[in-house]
């Protein structure tokens, strides 16, 4: 019986080495502090309406580009969620998309799950 545990084992052992062959066995360093950083984005709105809203403060699309440059201003990977209205059409979204291409801002769309899927 101790024959066959020992063979189990040894088995088991060579299994799981050749499992993840790619690990790098790495020492990583320390820090002294273990400060995170968190990093809230902007959120960017338009409703039904096609009012817009950055961080749930009305704008127009004309100021939006400006409103953007100024709260992104400093900021080292600015992101933005943009929140768009399914009722809108499709350029709303890709002016908003422009808008951030030219300030390097980082665009996350905001969806939401299908019903009954």
């Amino acid at each position: 019986m101790n024959d066959i545990m020992f063979f189990l084992m040894l088995f088991f052992l060579i299994v799981s080495t050749m499992v993840n062959p790619n690990i790098i066995k790495l020492m990583l360093p320390s820090a002294k502090s273990s400060k995170q950083m968190m990093k809230q984005p902007i959120t960017i709105s338009v409703d039904a309406s096609g009012s817009y809203f950055i961080d749930r403060q009305p704008t127009t699309a004309q100021q939006l580009e400006a409103e953007l440059q100024r709260r992104t201003q400093g900021l080292e990977s600015p992101t933005a969620v943009l929140r768009v209205d399914a009722s809108l059409n499709v350029q709303k979204l890709v002016d908003i998309l422009e808008i951030g291409n030219r300030l390097k801002i980082k665009m996350v769309m905001a969806t939401q799950a299908q019903q009954g899927k």
